[in-house]
C-alpha cells in the first residue's frame, strides 16, 4: 500500500515525507511497546503508536521502519520532526486510536 494511500484512510495530517508518499509499506504494527516493536516488526513496515517520543523514531530507525502514524491525536514535538527528517521518515498523525486505525488498514487490504 502507498503511503498516500494509508494518509487517506485515516486522515492523517503529514509532519514529514512528503516526498515519499508513493513509497510502499507492505504490512503494519500497531503497538505502544517499542520492546514488541524491535521482536515483531518487519520489513517495510507501517508503524501505528500512540507513545510520543524520540525513542520512537530512534527505534524505527534501527529497524529501517519507513512511516510512523501517531494515533489518538498525539502529534510529534519538534525535536521528533527534526529527527525523522534527517533520517528519511515519514511522519503521520491521525485523530484516531489505535485498534481502529489498524482495522481500517487491514479492511483495505495492508496485513500485519
Amino acid at each position: 500500500m502507498k503511503l498516500s494511500q494509508v494518509q487517506q484512510i485515516l486522515e492523517a495530517q503529514l509532519w514529514t515525507g512528503g516526498e515519499r508518499l508513493e513509497s510502499k509499506v507492505y504490512a503494519a504494527c500497531g503497538c505502544d511497546l517499542m520492546s514488541d516493536v524491535l521482536a515483531f516488526a518487519k520489513e517495510k513496515v507501517l508503524l501505528l503508536t500512540g507513545l510520543i517520543n524520540l525513542q520512537v523514531i530512534r527505534t524505527a530507525e534501527m529497524l529501517d521502519i519507513k512511516a510512523i502514524v501517531f494515533v489518538r491525536g498525539k502529534k510529534p514535538s519538534q525535536d521528533m520532526i527534526d529527527l525523522a527528517n534527517e533520517r528519511g521518515i515519514v511522519l503521520f498523525s491521525t485523530d484516531i486510536p489505535l485498534y481502529p486505525a489498524c482495522g481500517l488498514l487491514y479492511e483495505a487490504g495492508l496485513r500485519g
